[in-house]
């Protein structure tokens, strides 16, 4: 077994790692009580899936630690929730405005800027979009489409894994690891750019509801379980972690990687507690916002 192959300091360091994540989910569990009690129910389950991302990254990751040839599921499994999560907190971002409606009123004479990260952060000749319900629905939809198509894709990926058609470590143009790896990269950059579009736009009116933290937060997230974890594995895939009998290079770095998301994960769980949990004063109505610098601005 696996704690049998594992010397003192192994085994407690695994011990360290699995009590983590033991008060990870602890943390989230009381704090979706508290958001369930204290949180109107509009905003009550997206703030709930939000929080959870840290704690079920870390507990895929502790179980993917302890059982190595459950990495491939775990993996897909934090994929699949994250996919989520991003959808989730474009929608936030929207109902800590007051939802769509009420959105659309505060920016009314409003332009998105269109020119951000990830995809297009250096393309300042793009033109502003005006703020209508259409522009709305692409960002919505941005977001929306990764997920629903990333579940798709890693199922597919699932199904021709356990045919032996789907080699991570294969990545010529013949093997679909390359192209579904590609396309879910994509996909990635679409959602990320929607949800930097909206966050560029909404930022000042909801610095009172501490949306920067939030973010900061969620970029953490997504650099940590994405960046990183790909970072790891094209080192290992590379040969540039060594291996050490009995692991290869491979389960070498997926180790780190996992043993780095659950220490990490912590943390954000317990940071998220302390900026979720503040009271925030109500925003001002529509009519008493002011625009952006730059925006065309209209007296009531």
């Amino acid at each position: 077994s696996l704690s049998a192959g594992l010397d003192l300091p192994g085994r407690f360091l695994f011990a360290i790692l699995t009590l983590m994540t033991l008060i990870a989910i602890l943390v989230f569990i009381e704090e979706a009580v508290y958001i369930y009690r204290k949180i109107p129910s509009s905003k009550r389950s997206i703030i709930i899936w939000i929080n959870a991302a840290a704690p079920v990254i870390s507990t895929t990751s502790c179980i993917g630690m302890w059982v190595p040839r459950s990495t491939m599921f775990t993996d897909f499994t934090a994929g699949i929730f994250f996919a989520i999560v991003i959808h989730k907190f474009l929608m936030m971002m929207i109902k800590e405005c007051g939802g769509q409606k009420v959105l659309l009123r505060r920016f009314e004479n409003g332009r998105f800027t269109i020119s951000t990260g990830p995809c297009c952060c250096c393309c300042l000749c793009l033109p502003r979009v005006p703020i209508t319900r259409k522009t709305l629905f692409w960002l919505k939809l941005g977001t929306f489409q990764f997920a629903v198509l990333r579940p798709v894709l890693i199922f597919l990926s699932i199904v021709l894994w356990t045919n032996g058609n789907y080699v991570l470590n294969n990545l010529s143009p013949k093997g679909p690891a390359l192209w579904i790896s590609c396309f879910i990269g994509a996909l990635t950059l679409c959602a990320l750019w929607a949800v930097g579009i909206m966050f560029r736009k909404v930022r000042i009116l909801l610095k009172c509801k501490n949306i920067i933290p939030k973010f900061a937060l969620y970029q953490f997230i997504v650099i940590l379980n994405q960046l990183q974890t790909t970072i790891i594995s094209i080192f290992a895939t590379q040969k540039i972690i060594p291996c050490a009998p009995p692991l290869s290079s491979r389960a070498r770095g997926s180790y780190i990687a996992q043993q780095l998301l659950i220490m990490e994960m912590f943390l954000i769980t317990v940071i998220s507690r302390v900026v979720y949990r503040r009271k925030y004063h109500d925003l001002e109505p529509p009519e008493c916002v002011a625009e952006e610098p730059g925006d065309k601005k209209e007296t009531p």
